[in-house]
């Protein structure tokens, strides 16, 4: 495979604290040094959440500005992508950040449930997110926690809402939503190609299951997401020492399986994003 493997790392999210893993950044600080030592590795891709003080997850947009600068600063080039996730907040101030301009962020164009409760995301708010997108210029991560979101999707980008070409990630192994199961993974992609060949694609896993689906995706053809968002250990005695620390190793399974590690100018040039100057 020639094409060279974008590696995503998800550096924070909603729900790790200190006391689960002390690597977990949450102040800005913490998550801009994170971020560098991760860029340093390999990662072109930073998914970003802001936490408040208490590290209970925030929507502030203060907060994101503030990370933004940061990632410009030590991450020149770095394709920077701010969480909308319902976590965060709730209707519309989960989109309260789009105005700063990051290259991207993630939109979920469907509902399903959570460990306990139900991920709610009702059509008139995706298209307000899709919306407020396309305004200021975010290209959307479609994050797709169920098959009926990657038909969505689809239908979003040939209506317009979502236009350019389509950035899809499937999210498996969360807890009460889709398994990590190989056959639908192949059906995933099969879908994608089949429905929006042009279309780019990655995926996530959850838990135990990131090194799974990083193997399955590096291993597949497409785009890989890691980090102490989704996984906070290395293995099930380990904790991940850092957010860099899982990206090297999702760099080694792309030389196992000969693929390069994208440099964030291929990244942007695979995703349709514009390059700035480093």
């Amino acid at each position: 495979m020639t094409k060279p493997c974008i590696i995503c790392v998800a550096i924070t999210g909603s729900l790790p604290k200190k006391e689960n893993n002390p690597a977990v950044p949450v102040t800005v600080a913490e998550q801009v040094e994170s971020t560098q030592e991760a860029f340093e590795a390999g990662a072109t891709i930073c998914h970003a959440h802001v936490r408040n003080d208490d590290q209970s997850p925030s929507s502030d947009p203060e907060k994101f500005a503030r990370l933004k600068e940061g990632l410009e600063k030590h991450c020149p080039g770095m394709i920077i992508q701010f969480s909308t996730g319902g976590r965060s907040g709730a209707g519309q101030e989960r989109g309260g950040m789009l105005p700063l301009q990051p290259d991207m962020a993630s939109l979920s164009v469907g509902s399903n449930n959570f460990p306990t409760r139900v991920y709610e995301n009702p059509p008139d708010l995706v298209d307000w997110l899709a919306s407020e997108m396309r305004t200021h210029q975010v290209k959307p991560e479609i994050e797709a926690f169920d098959l009926s979101h990657i038909h969505q999707a689809v239908a979003m980008n040939r209506d317009g809402r979502i236009p350019g070409k389509l950035y899809v990630q499937f999210v498996m192994g969360v807890k009460n939503a889709m398994p990590v199961d190989r056959d639908v993974f192949d059906y995933y992609i099969q879908t994608v190609k089949r429905l929006a060949p042009e279309a780019e694609w990655c995926a996530a896993g959850i838990g135990r299951h990131q090194l799974t689906l990083n193997e399955w995706c590096i291993s597949s053809g497409g785009h890989t997401r890691t980090g102490l968002e989704d996984n906070i250990r290395l293995d099930r005695d380990t904790l991940a020492p850092s957010n860099a620390a899982l990206v090297r190793r999702a760099a080694e399974l792309c030389d196992k399986y000969e693929r390069r590690v994208a440099t964030w100018q291929e990244a942007r040039e695979i995703l349709d994003l514009p390059v700035k100057a480093a």
